[in-house]
C-alpha cells in the first residue's frame, strides 16, 4: 500500500514500469499452458537480465556508497533472488521454471518497489538523476541458448536453495 501523498521518484517509476513490461512479456510468452512463444520468452529473458544488471551494477553499489560503504539490509536477499532468477533463465522454460520465476518476482518486486525499498532509497540519493542516465544507458546483455544439462539443472537447484526457494509453481 502506498502512503497517502507519496509521489514515486524517477528511479521508482522507471524500474517499476520495467517490472510491468517484463510481467507482460512473460504473460504473453506463456499464455497457453502447453506452449511457450520462444521469441517473446527470449525478449523476457534479455529484459530480465538487463534489469538485474541495472540493479546489481548501478543501484546496489550507489545505495551502498550512500549508506557509508555498508550494504543495505535488503541487499543480500535481493542478490540471492537475482542469482536464482538468472539461474532459472538458463534451462528451457518448463511449467515449473516459469512458475518459480513468477513466484520469486512476485515477492522480489514488492521489496524493491515498497516503502523504503531499493528504488525509493535510490530516489533519495543526491545523484538520482545521474543514476537515471546510467539506467537508461544500460546495455542489453548477450543471451546464450537454453541448456538443460545435468550441470545446469544442478546449478539452478543450488541457486534456488541458497535463496530459499524450490523448483515448482508452488515454491517457497
Amino acid at each position: 500500500m502506498t502512503p497517502r501523498g507519496y509521489e514515486p521518484g524517477p528511479v521508482t517509476r522507471f524500474l517499476a514500469e520495467d517490472h510491468r513490461r517484463l510481467e507482460q512479456l512473460l504473460q504473453t510468452a506463456v499464455a497457453s499452458a502447453d506452449q511457450v512463444v520462444q521469441g517473446v520468452y527470449d525478449h523476457f529473458r534479455a529484459g530480465l537480465l538487463r534489469h538485474i544488471g541495472m540493479e546489481e551494477k548501478i543501484l546496489l553499489p550507489a545505495a551502498q556508497r550512500w549508506n557509508g560503504g555498508q550494504p543495505l539490509s535488503i541487499a543480500a536477499k535481493l542478490r540471492l533472488d537475482h542469482g536464482a532468477l538468472a539461474a532459472l533463465l538458463m534451462p528451457s522454460p518448463t511449467t515449473e521454471v516459469v512458475g518459480t520465476i513468477r513466484k520469486i518476482l512476485e515477492q522480489h518486486n514488492l521489496v524493491e518497489e515498497g516503502p523504503d525499498g531499493l528504488y525509493e532509497i535510490c530516489d533519495r540519493l543526491a545523484g538520482a538523476e545521474q543514476l537515471m542516465t546510467r539506467l537508461r544507458a544500460a546495455p542489453e546483455p548477450a543471451v546464450i541458448p537454453h541448456s538443460d544439462t545435468p550441470a545446469v539443472l544442478g546449478a539452478v537447484h543450488r541457486a534456488l536453495e541458497r535463496a530459499g526457494y524450490t523448483l515448482g509453481s508452488d515454491s517457497r
